[in-house]
């Protein structure tokens, strides 16, 4: 059987849903347009209403849409916001609670709008050039802040002759003397900068709060009584190069005046004030310009003195914070051993955990996200994660943990899903532990061999958990035991073992990914002669330098992928970052560890049949990358096959039809190579 009809069948036996022995069918490909999952919670300042972005698929639009929808916090009174239907973000409660700004999307594009509480009613308050963010309320709930792109003409070099009527020249020449001129996802970045800007709460023209040809970040935090605001940018003269650096900023808003409050190399973003109005929690690191450090957590008086860090007793990466009510403390999220918690860090650097599983936004493969809201009495709403739902709304509450939301319950209560177990195993190299994932097929049966498929995640700087995975599942149910591991380079294990690549990448993480099939096997749960390895990304990168260095896998599909870091570090969209964190000095500088690390170098020694995948529109890793593998295997005869997919960019599976596709093409390419497939 040919690729193509391979697909076909594929495709026909995953919609029609294939039965479990007792009757439930096992989870396929058109059920991702019957899940629904939580974003963006935001609780009141009362503790009493949760109003959050409830994500559905849309199979007409090929896309998923949020709306807002609010849940009382005992779990009543459930019920959709506005009457809107269509993309609705960016939450912000008035200080008081009467109020909820937000921002809501059309085919005219993003305006701030304001609901109000009692009435039920809704007005637009703005007409935008750009589509605002980051919306922030004064304390005296009287106006909101908020960031919006400035645009800018491009360099001009010369001046073309007007065309006669009629005349069908080419499309203007696009030019751009900028470092950062376009990034994956968005495709060419439009000249201008990002300011501040202000409108009244009952709506008026946007006053612009900051200038200068500066990027100014969000979030935006209120002083509480002295009229100021804090913000991240860098300033410096030499900012674009000095990419790597922020500072925390502070606007007066009497006066216009702006004065950095930090002054360190490296990134301190994130800055958020007291209630009290004492200090200013911030997070960031002193630059080694490594591969990877953690971002921790300080604070500073608001005068900007006294810096102290925080969050020394966390080895992990900080990534949400939030100020008590009484300023005593901040709630915080952080990702340990492939899980994402919630703690309460008071001012003397104790912590206190309060809530795991944060996360399950991300529903293609298992990655960490998700987000929380605190109200005044401390009680949280947050996204909450298993390996069998996307991200519920979940409430704690005097430390007890409740459910406000089921929005899965009536699909997956009906799908036999495959039973995700944890699996720790020694490195081989160094004797470290190591944490991954097996899903098992649904009604797997110890007596019977099945398949492995190793499913290498991306980053590398980044980590798999305990989430739920459409990829994970559609993989088990298609008869495969699957495989994900977290080796040495993945967060959530600690500064020190995340930063294991640094000028050393792909290095021991290979022979971390091959211990664990080796333990796999020596468990009876894989089989020598029926491995198979797939990846994305970094991942991608891993599977092909896998196939090159050993044959054990009798079949790879290796999705979009760097062969080369040389071409890949100055073509990508972000090709001025990589010098020195990933590899000492610039392609130029230092070609032979360029060279010495990228899969392509490896290529002489695949004999594994390799499916190469990915997105026409990819800039992070560009398809010319993915063509080296694909060309070189086919001048070297070895079975493979290019698959590219139109409009897509480096997030391949953005489209809920182009996930379906991607995981179609992975089963057939790696059914048309199995052997006694049960």
């Amino acid at each position: 059987m040919n690729i193509r009809n391979c697909i076909v069948v594929l495709l026909i036996g995953i919609a029609c849903n294939s039965f479990a022995q007792e009757g439930k069918p096992f989870f396929s490909s058109m059920d991702v347009f019957g899940l629904q999952y939580v974003q963006e919670p935001r609780v009141s300042p009362d503790g009493k209403t949760v109003v959050y972005r409830r994500m559905q698929i849309d199979i007409q639009q090929d896309a998923a849409i949020g709306n807002l929808w609010r849940v009382s916090s005992d779990g009543s009174r459930h019920e959709k916001l506005t009457l809107y239907d269509g993309n609705e973000s960016g939450v912000a409660w008035s200080p008081s609670g009467d109020r909820i700004a937000f921002i809501r999307k059309s085919e005219t594009g993003s305006e701030i709008y304001l609901y109000w509480m009692a009435s039920g009613k809704t007005a637009r308050l703005t007409q935008l050039d750009q589509s605002p963010s980051s919306l922030s309320w004064a304390p005296d709930g009287k106006s909101i802040a908020f960031r919006m792109k400035v645009l800018s003409d491009p360099p001009e070099l010369i001046e073309m002759p007007e065309k006669p009527k009629g005349a069908l020249w080419a499309d203007a020449a696009r030019v751009t003397d900028r470092l950062y001129h376009e990034s994956d996802g968005n495709g060419y970045i439009a000249p201008g900068f990002t300011h501040l800007f202000l409108i009244d709460a009952q709506g008026s023209a946007a006053q612009q709060l900051t200038q200068g040809d500066f990027q100014h970040r969000g979030p935006i935090s209120w002083h509480p009584s002295e009229g100021k605001i804090y913000f991240t940018s860098n300033r410096n003269e030499d900012w674009e190069h000095d990419f790597r650096n922020s500072e925390v900023y502070e606007l007066s808003l009497a006066s216009g005046s702006i004065k950095p409050l930090t002054n360190r190399k490296g990134p301190d973003a994130m800055a958020k004030i007291s209630p009290d109005g004492k200090y200013i929690a911030y997070l960031g690191y002193e630059d080694r310009v490594q591969a990877y450090q953690n971002k921790q957590l300080w604070i500073m008086d608001s005068t900007g003195n006294n810096h102290q860090l925080l969050s020394g007793a966390i080895d992990a990466s900080i990534s949400q914070l939030e100020w008590s009510s009484n300023s005593s403390g901040l709630y915080i999220s952080y990702d340990q051993q492939g899980d994402t918690k919630i703690a309460y860090l008071d001012l003397k650097g104790s912590v206190e955990q309060l809530a795991a599983h944060l996360g399950g936004t991300s529903i293609g493969r298992p990655y960490g996200g998700g987000s929380f809201s605190v109200s005044k009495k401390g009680e949280i709403a947050y996204t909450l994660s298993s390996p069998h739902a996307p991200a519920e709304l979940a409430f704690v509450k005097n430390k007890s943990i409740k459910s406000l939301t089921k929005l899965n319950t009536a699909l997956l209560s009906n799908r036999q899903l495959g039973t995700v177990k944890e699996v720790r195993y020694p490195s081989t190299f160094d004797g470290r532990n190591i944490q991954g994932w097996i899903v098992f097929p649904p009604n797997y049966d110890s007596a019977k061999k099945y398949p492995l498929l190793v499913e290498n995640h991306g980053g590398p700087i980044s980590n798999y958990g305990p989430r739920f995975s459409v990829e994970m599942q559609w993989y088990a149910a298609a008869g495969y035991i699957v495989f994900y591991p977290n080796p040495r380079g993945s967060t959530s294990y600690g500064e020190t073992f995340a930063n294991l690549l640094h000028h050393n990448y792909p290095g021991e993480d290979y022979q971390d990914v091959m211990d664990g099939v080796d333990f796999l096997i020596k468990k009876g749960w894989a089989h020598e002669d029926q491995l198979y390895v797939t990846g994305g990304s970094a991942g991608g990168i891993m599977t092909a330098w896998m196939i090159g260095k050993n044959n054990r896998f009798e079949a790879a599909v290796v999705v979009k992928p760097v062969m080369n870091w040389i071409s890949k570090t100055l073509v990508a969209d972000n090709y001025f970052n990589y010098a020195n964190t990933r590899f000492p000095g610039q392609p130029w500088e230092n070609f032979q560890d360029y060279w010495g690390f990228s899969p392509l170098s490896l290529v002489g020694n695949i004999q594994t049949p390799t499916l190469v995948m990915v997105g026409m529109e990819d800039l992070r890793t560009p398809p010319s990358e993915a063509k080296q593998l694909y060309h070189a295997l086919k001048i070297r005869k070895i079975p493979t096959l290019l698959v590219e997919l139109p409009g897509a960019s480096h997030n391949i599976a953005k489209r809920p039809s182009n996930l379906i596709t991607k995981v179609a093409y992975v089963l057939a390419w790696l059914d048309k190579y199995q052997k006694n497939k049960p």
